[in-house]
């Protein structure tokens, strides 16, 4: 007798060709090999989005050769609940694929009411991580990042209970984001003289944010840290869906978003104009926008995020065609300038 179970979920299992296609690079200095293309989980694995979704998407993942997932203790919404829900996919479909993933998360911003909730101290870091991975039923993570810098915390304090989150074996490699350049160097510094595997350092970055080419890319190459960049679309306005105005169910049409209506129209002409370049490069603009990333050698990954398996598909499509004439390079910084 057969139940009569429509739902379509079925067992995973990795496809045997996962690594035929994708692009690895190297981690700065480290042994670490990260997939051109990572995915971020800030949206659509919280609780109010479909976790069958979250799934699929993180099966395609995996099946195109990304095996770097990159969560946050407040990720969701709410907080901590795309933790919990990776660790539920993870413990049906990616347990016995452990040991082919990189698995990040991080600690610095609001998580839980009080002092001990916020920032860079020692307790709230170690007690977030702990927080984390019980939510995800893990024993340790690849990466562990602070994530902002805390300007009332000694520096000596946050980067000293990174070191011994990895002496306790909670990590194997510690990284920081947001971080200025002086701020970076000063980590990496301290970093160093504990002998602390300091590999990451995360940063917005896309052809309308170019503040990391202000001096943070140099004290990494100079540190021997690599560079993951996050929101490469600028949360979607580096690809096709402005080219004609703001749809009613975008992003921007949303009261609750970081787009708001009067970024995008300050921008459709310059949308307009990069379109056409990547148009004369057979891409989309999602893609040429990853591939122009990908142009500096510190960039270790671009970190995406996906709303369905599809559009996941579509942006890896963008190593496609990673490679950029001097002319182009000037065309789009004319136009972005």
């Amino acid at each position: 007798m057969q139940i009569n179970d429509k739902s379509g979920a079925t067992e995973y299992l990795a496809s045997a060709q996962r690594y035929n296609e994708m692009t690895y690079r190297r981690t700065g200095n480290s042994g670490v090999l990260l997939p051109a293309i990572s995915l971020g989980l800030w949206h659509n694995f919280g609780f109010i989005d479909s976790i069958q979704n979250g799934r699929d998407i993180l099966r395609c993942a995996f099946d195109l050769g990304i095996t770097h997932f990159d969560l946050a203790n407040n990720y969701g919404p709410p907080f901590g609940s795309a933790e919990e829900n990776f660790g539920t996919i993870l413990k049906k479909d990616f347990k016995s694929y452990r040991d082919e993933l990189f698995i990040a998360t991080k600690a610095g911003y609001d998580m839980w009411p009080g002092p001990y909730g916020n920032l860079g101290s020692r307790k709230y870091l170690i007690a977030s991580l702990d927080q984390s991975l019980k939510r995800m039923g893990l024993d340790y993570v690849d990466v562990f990042y602070h994530h902002r810098p805390d300007p009332d915390t000694p520096l000596e304090e946050t980067m000293g209970a990174l070191t011994d989150i990895v002496r306790q074996g909670k990590a194997l490699y510690v990284a920081i984001s947001n971080y200025q350049p002086k701020e970076t160097q000063r980590a990496a510094e301290l970093l160093k003289a504990s002998n602390t595997p300091f590999i990451l350092h995360q940063a917005r970055y896309s052809m309308f944010d170019r503040w990391i080419e202000n001096g943070l890319l140099n004290t990494l190459e100079q540190n021997g840290v690599g560079c993951i960049t996050f929101s490469p679309l600028e949360q979607g306005m580096l690809t096709d869906r402005y080219l004609d105005g703001i749809p009613k169910n975008s992003r921007a049409a949303k009261s609750m978003s970081y787009l708001d209506k009067e970024t995008v129209n300050s921008n459709i002409s310059k949308i307009n104009s990069l379109n056409e370049i990547a148009q004369n490069r057979n891409q989309k603009l999602s893609q040429m926008a990853i591939a122009w990333i990908l142009r500096h050698k510190q960039v270790a990954s671009v970190l995406i995020g996906a709303s369905s398996a599809n559009q996941l598909k579509d942006n890896v499509k963008a190593l496609e065609n990673l490679s950029f004439t001097d002319e182009e390079l000037k065309m789009i910084d004319n136009i972005v300038s």
